[in-house]
């Protein structure tokens, strides 16, 4: 764990987690999010599946013509333990879409919705190194660095990472951060 003193002079713990998103008992879960907001594969499946159907009535309600890349929302978390979802749209690295800002907005933009919720825990993916194919090391430093560098009222940040390897190389990234 990590604490860093943010930009409004808040301090934000950053935590690297193994284990499954779905199960983490914070206030906010983001979800990594297509820009239909209908529910897809990875993370974003799991979610919807784990979090049952109001997730998805949610969705349609608040996201009638789904959500831009780069930008966040929430809906209601469901059967999860979180209180929320924060939905975030990240770049498709494969299709294309290579602008790291637009990839940093996704961590920013879901912050800054986590501060209007009065959100004090939030547990993020690696947003767009799964499917979409963000080169791993890229997306942590993308995280670890924009979460770091945000003026976020958020106290604990997870990033939750499903397998060993890419945990010890967020472990890592966030261990450095400071040192």
């Amino acid at each position: 764990m990590t604490s860093i003193l943010g930009q409004t002079g808040c301090m934000v713990s950053i935590t690297a987690v193994q284990g499954d998103i779905t199960t983490q008992e914070v206030d906010a879960i983001v979800n990594a999010a297509n820009s239909a907001m209908r529910g897809g594969g990875g993370v974003d499946g799991a979610i919807h599946r784990a979090g049952g159907p109001a997730i998805l009535d949610d969705c349609i309600a608040r996201f009638p013509h789904g959500l831009s890349t780069g930008d966040a929302g929430w809906t209601t978390a469901g059967d999860l333990p979180a209180r929320w979802v924060i939905h975030t749209v990240g770049p498709n690295y494969t299709a294309g879409q290579r602008d790291r800002a637009l990839l940093e907005s996704c961590y920013r933009r879901s912050l800054e919705v986590a501060d209007e919720l009065g959100a004090m825990s939030v547990a993020f993916p690696l947003i767009s190194a799964g499917i979409y194919g963000w080169p791993k090391q890229d997306a942590i430093a993308a995280a670890v660095e924009t979460i770091g560098q945000s003026g976020t009222r958020v106290e604990d940040v997870l990033i939750v990472a499903f397998d060993a390897a890419v945990h010890r190389e967020v472990a890592a990234a966030v261990a450095t951060l400071h040192s």
